[in-house]
């Protein structure tokens, strides 16, 4: 007999063997039931990989990163201790990339001083690693040549693992503060709100965190629908590097408001696009959650002189969406926009002007008709504070609802503002201001929040702190809340500020309970 038929026949036996197993121990039918099986229980992650982008190539910028992770979130005293920290990406070509060094400045002295260094002169030492949860660890870097960094986190400090990277850039093309939250890799990002214009730069950087390959496809989608490209939208990254690809080159068409598609054909990646404007200002814009029908921008400030929505229908069918604008008081319905179409595989676009006149406010975009048979979309806003010269702009991308807990990691002694929506029923949220990372004892507070409202206030202080801190909302009851902070640090009279939203942080996740039923072999065998 040949290979294959010894190896069928020793299967068999095998099969059979344990199959025999399975009939002795199964029981008959008569005997007593078998175990009901046990609902999921949800327990922390252990792992989490967060991507930064490239911070910036002005001579004048300065990049602050702060690093968090909650206490709590179900690790408990015996959790594994674990380490987390980010580590240089290289360009493409670049093989010696390294960390912030020259010109490097630690962050605010605390008992971590060696932590709070963040990079290091020597290659491969993590810059911000954190020691424990609770504690966040600051550092700061005015190199021009700054890399994008690649961090994982893993046992007790992988539950909710927060990055934040601040820049600001005091003159200059592309002046102002650019904040985004370091994001997770993925697969598939939508943008819109992205500009192929003569007046905009806006670069997509896309962060490879393994070690093979990734292959892209760039895809840009105006007011008609997709833009004719110029040129391959096919991008590979490679393994363990950073590319930013200039979006007005992969098309000659100049559309102010347009939609960018990013998707990983093999991979996964991290991508975010940096805008940068000659009038006003820049900012990085985050992807869009992921399509839905029901779309929710918290946090447009009180002061914003301008608020620009843009939307795209990504299905096979029209989108008709009902939008709102829910205050501080009541959600009323924005006069002249009561209504939006949005025609399939289109972006659409809608100029509010001075929408929230004085009291902050977020928008909120409904199916017309009910939920079941409509089309869902992707939406941003860019927002606008100042006048003249003297004007500042950043994005809300549509978020998640907060199922548990969400954190936004560098907030300052002031200028932090923290906005949450209830657009559903009333709900309550518990704020906690971390301890400082030069020292301090956390603070919490409790917010009820209106059904169909926004509160926008000043998050808490950690007592007895000093330096930056992080701030984690928990949600306690009620309906879905949604969330963002904006971080103003005003420059020579320009509003300079950044709205960073607060998704869910996805610190637990549900494990099936499992148990061995070899009932499935004996099945199998008959």
């Amino acid at each position: 007999m040949n290979r294959t038929t010894l190896s069928l026949i020793g299967a068999a036996t095998a099969l059979a063997a344990v199959t025999g197993v399975a009939s002795l121990t199964a029981g008959s039918s008569e005997g007593p039931a078998q175990p009901v099986a046990k609902a999921a229980r949800r327990l922390p992650v252990e792992r989490s990989t967060l991507l930064c982008p490239t911070p910036t190539s002005s001579e004048v910028g300065s990049t602050t990163y702060t690093a968090y992770t909650p206490t709590g979130n179900g690790t408990g005293d015996g959790a594994k201790k674990g380490t987390a920290g980010l580590l240089p990406a290289q360009a493409p070509d670049d093989e010696s990339a390294s960390g912030p060094k020259d010109g490097e400045k630690s962050g605010e002295k605390s008992d971590q001083k060696g932590a709070q260094k963040g990079g290091s002169d020597k290659a491969g030492e993590p810059v911000v690693p954190l020691k424990e949860p609770g504690k966040p660890v600051t550092t700061e870097t005015d190199r021009s040549d700054a890399p994008a960094l690649i961090g994982t986190a893993d046992g007790s400090l992988a539950p909710g693992w927060t990055v934040q990277q601040t820049t600001t850039v005091a003159a200059g093309t592309g002046r102002g503060l650019l904040g985004t939250a370091c994001a997770a890799p993925d697969t598939n990002f939508w943008f819109p709100g992205i500009s192929t214009a003569k007046d905009r730069q806006d670069y997509v950087h896309l962060t490879n965190p393994d070690d093979s390959a990734a292959e892209v496809d760039l895809k840009l989608y105006g007011e008609e629908g997709r833009l004719k490209p110029s040129t391959d939208e096919a991008i590979t990254v490679p393994g363990r590097s950073t590319v930013p690809v200039l979006l007005s080159t992969l098309t000659d068409a100049q559309a102010a408001d347009a939609t960018l598609r990013v998707s990983a054909r093999s991979g996964r990646i991290g991508a975010t696009v940096q805008a940068v404007d000659q009038t006003f200002g820049s900012d990085w814009l985050p992807a869009s959650a992921e399509p839905s029908t029901r779309v929710v921008l918290p946090g447009i400030p009180a002061d914003a002189t301008s608020v620009r929505l843009v939307v795209y229908a990504p299905g096979a069918n029209d989108a008709d969406l009902k939008v709102r604008l829910a205050g501080r008081s009541s959600a009323i319905t924005p006069a002249g926009h009561e209504s939006l179409h949005v025609k399939s595989g289109m972006t659409a676009w809608v100029d509010f002007g001075d929408l929230t006149k004085g009291e902050a406010g977020s928008l909120v975009l409904t199916a017309e008709g009910g939920e079941g048979t409509a089309a869902p979309v992707v939406a941003a806003l860019r927002v606008t504070r100042g006048k003249g010269t003297d004007q500042e702009t950043a994005f809300i991308p549509a978020t998640t609802g907060i199922e548990r807990t969400a954190t936004a990691a560098d907030n300052r002694a002031k200028g932090s503002t923290l906005s949450l929506v209830a657009p559903n029923g009333s709900a309550k949220v518990r704020v906690t201001a971390s301890a400082g990372s030069g020292g301090g004892r956390p603070v919490s507070k409790t917010i009820e929040i209106k059904g169909g409202t926004t509160v926008a206030a000043e998050p808490p202080h950690p007592a007895s702190g000093k330096g930056g801190y992080a701030v984690t909302v928990e949600r306690i009851s009620g309906g879905p809340v949604y969330a963002s902070r904006m971080l103003a640090l005003p420059q020579d009279g320009i509003p300079m500020f950044t709205i960073q939203a607060l998704p869910d942080d996805r610190a637990t996740v549900e494990v099936p309970a499992a148990r061995e039923d070899l009932s499935l072999l004996n099945d199998a065998g008959q």
